[in-house]
């Protein structure tokens, strides 16, 4: 697996697993077991997700060494303090079943994020976490917590797929020694992504399907791509993507697909902050519990 050095000198897989929308435990744990037996080393998850649980089950008993695994878990608004990453922090390690995370994330960013950022450095120089940085962080809100802080983000992870490129921003972020990861590579199939015909097109030329083409733009970027699937063939196709390279005809073609503009919400938008703001993990669980009893 391709890796790429974070600007403390951690080393991350430069393909991860997302557990985003897995809610259901017993397949949360499936998912990161077969992701591992795929060829996955990098997990992800979140406080929000409500699967950490059965995320670590999951590692728990995938038969490689923890050593081996990269693992990154998010602090949700709610908890985004000094004192409430301390606290979440520890419940999350207990979830997960671990002695630490190789990396930790502000998932949004909104609060106290000064407080919580100086609450993760603690944890960090402790050696609890190997790797701190953000997630849906616009650039000037990143450098600003970069520049009146004593560690600069290791990571932002953002939204970026062929719709919203982000290649502006990607720039700035790895200027300023702060890597992107993106979240949403396939837009989740909006805009019948799959079908796209020019990124069909492009797949045809290598063999390759859609995703493939998806993640390989990515990585020539030197961009962290975290994609999800519960489908073990689809979860080794994803990792398929090492054995060809874009001409930069095809880069261009794939520029002109971007919108410039996310395919979900603007984290600039009050009304989301609000409505961020008043989620709690009490309802996050609420949910689960509902989506666990339509499904099963």
């Amino acid at each position: 697996m391709k890796t790429v050095t974070l600007n403390n000198g951690v080393e991350i897989p430069i393909l991860g697993f997302g557990t985003f929308q897995i809610t259901d435990p017993e397949q949360a744990e499936t998912a990161v077991q077969e992701a591992i037996k795929a060829g996955y080393r990098h997990i992800d998850t979140a406080q929000s997700y409500m699967n950490e649980e059965a995320v670590g089950r999951g590692l728990a008993k995938s038969g490689v060494a923890r050593k081996e695994l990269f693992i990154t878990t998010k602090i949700w608004v709610e908890n985004a303090s000094y004192d409430g990453v301390l606290a979440s922090f520890e419940r999350s390690l207990k979830r997960l079943d671990l002695d630490y995370v190789d990396l930790l994330l502000i998932h949004q960013p909104y609060g106290d994020i000064y407080g919580a950022w100086r609450a993760m450095e603690a944890l960090q120089e402790q050696g609890k976490i190997r790797a701190i940085g953000i997630s849906n962080f616009a650039v000037d809100r990143a450098v600003d917590l970069a520049v009146f802080n004593t560690v600069t983000p290791q990571v932002n992870q953002i939204e970026i797929n062929p719709f919203q490129q982000q290649t502006a921003n990607i720039a700035a972020l790895k200027a300023e020694g702060i890597m992107p990861e993106a979240w949403a590579p396939f837009a989740e199939g909006k805009n019948d992504i799959f079908h796209n015909p020019t990124l069909v097109k492009i797949g045809g030329k290598y063999n390759k399907s859609v995703a493939q083409v998806i993640t390989r733009w990515l990585v020539e970027q030197e961009v962290i791509v975290l994609a999800k699937s519960v489908q073990l063939g689809r979860m080794q196709e994803n990792l398929d993507v090492f054995d060809f390279e874009l001409t930069d005809e095809d880069k261009k073609e794939i520029t002109m697909l971007n919108e410039g503009e996310s395919q979900f919400f603007s984290h600039a938008d009050p009304e989301m902050i609000r409505w961020m703001a008043s989620r709690t993990m009490h309802e996050f669980e609420t949910i689960k519990k509902l989506r666990i009893s339509l499904y099963n």
